[in-house]
């Protein structure tokens, strides 16, 4: 039983990644017009125990995005230089919304593997029992 076990935790720590990830993909969008807002990028890391590599998956450390932020010209704003311009954020909504689906959709898989894990250990002990 232990793979089934196995499974269960490989499963288990997909979606907890996927849904942290999105959570950091959700703050990207909510301060897509935030003057100054750096991007927040999240990288996979796989889990190591005693044993070695476990597949299992977590979220590393969370970086910001240091590419340039937009430069937005509103000389009635007052963080306007003497120009008129003040940085904007450098989040584009368009890789925000792509991240999403992505992530939405391996925490799915994530979902369909631990339920056909349940399925077949259930099957099994259904089998056990005749």
């Amino acid at each position: 039983m232990t793979d089934f076990g196995d499974s269960f935790s490989l499963a288990a720590s997909g979606m907890k990644a996927q849904a942290q990830r999105l959570r950091y993909v959700s703050e990207n969008i909510a301060n897509a017009d935030t003057p100054g807002y750096h991007r927040k990028l999240t990288k996979f890391k796989q889990v190591m125990e005693e044993e070695g590599v476990t597949g299992k998956v977590e979220l590393g450390k969370v970086d910001l995005d240091r590419s340039d932020l937009k430069q937005i010209y509103d000389p009635g704003s007052p963080l306007a230089d003497a120009n008129g311009y003040y940085d904007g954020s450098n989040v584009d909504l368009v890789v925000e919304i792509a991240d999403a689906r992505e992530a939405q959709r391996s925490y799915e898989a994530n979902i369909k593997m631990f339920d056909q894990t349940r399925q077949m250990s259930s099957a099994l002990l259904d089998i056990l029992r005749r």
